[in-house]
């Protein structure tokens, strides 16, 4: 079973623009736009006050990381089932920022184990950037969004679960209603390479919707933030066998983001994995995520 795509990107781009303009228009925005001070970035399209890059935006599970990280290692288990069998992704993942610019590494490990048969190996390494390209913050504050492109290269190993290679550029929008955060990402997928997966395309989308309990309204020791998370995962093909089907999956989890160790501190995630329609089941019924996160 691959379930690369799970971490991968209905698109909600278009409605967050249409929510602000909506604001905007009728005249009930908190405040005016940012001032030209607060502007940065290429047309000054960027603004100082955003909430990206500040920490406010939850380490997604499921779908590709949009937020700005200045440094980060994770580790992560995936484990799903599907009567006696099972499949094991374990990933190692370093992240890094130059200006505003995201680099990402990432190697996993793939072990699919069936009755009588298992079959395991390194899966495609995985090199990505993300970058932000408009911002918009009200002047209160309460409310921002963030427009970005990304890419991801998943650069195959010729192991048993990594054959093909793949390329997905994708679209990104990072907002922030107060507490409650929304991620969404959105891509095309090519995969590369021989067999009958080579030439295959998708379109990949997914969101992260999030919501903050700081530490001051529910003090508990040791522990800065909690945030309880819903995550939607789908893939729809777009050509040979898999045009016109959809892959659908959810999680429903939590991050705990711990106190500072020195210059690191810990996040914690779990999360339950379900399948939303037929052809995620015919992969697995239920799952399991685990993920250490280690910002420094």
């Amino acid at each position: 079973m691959n379930f690369a795509h799970l971490r991968r990107p209905p698109l909600l781009a278009a409605a967050v623009v249409a929510l602000s303009l909506a604001h905007v228009q009728a005249g009930d925005a908190p405040g005016a736009p940012a001032t030209s001070e607060s502007r940065y970035g290429l047309f000054g399209l960027l603004d100082r006050n955003s909430s990206y890059g500040k920490g406010l935006f939850p380490e997604p599970f499921l779908i590709d990381d949009s937020d700005l990280e200045e440094g980060e290692i994770r580790f992560d288990w995936l484990r799903t089932a599907r009567g006696s069998s099972h499949t094991d992704n374990f990933r190692v993942e370093i992240e890094k920022s130059l200006g505003p610019v995201t680099l990402e590494l990432e190697v996993p490990y793939e072990r699919n184990v069936a009755p009588g048969e298992r079959v395991d190996g390194i899966a495609n390494i995985d090199l990505g950037a993300r970058v932000p390209v408009f911002q918009w913050v009200n002047q209160g504050k309460t409310f921002d969004t963030t427009f970005g492109v990304a890419f991801e290269w998943g650069i195959p190993n010729g192991s048993a679960v990594s054959k093909n290679g793949e390329l997905v550029p994708k679209i990104f929008n990072d907002t922030r209603f107060g507490l409650l955060t929304l991620q969404t990402v959105a891509g095309l997928s090519f995969v590369t390479g021989p067999g009958e997966a080579g030439g295959s395309r998708a379109f990949e989308y997914g969101f992260t919707l999030g919501f903050t309990i700081d530490h001051k309204v529910l003090p508990i020791p040791g522990v800065q933030q909690i945030i309880p998370v819903f995550e939607l995962s789908g893939e729809h093909g777009l050509n040979k066998e898999e045009e016109g089907v959809d892959n659908l999956t959810g999680l429903a989890g939590v991050r705990i983001n711990l106190d500072s160790i020195g210059k690191i501190q810990p996040r914690l995630g779990v999360g339950y994995v379900f399948p939303l329609n037929n052809i995620a089941r015919e992969d697995f019924h239920s799952g399991v995520y685990t993920s250490l996160v280690f910002e420094f």
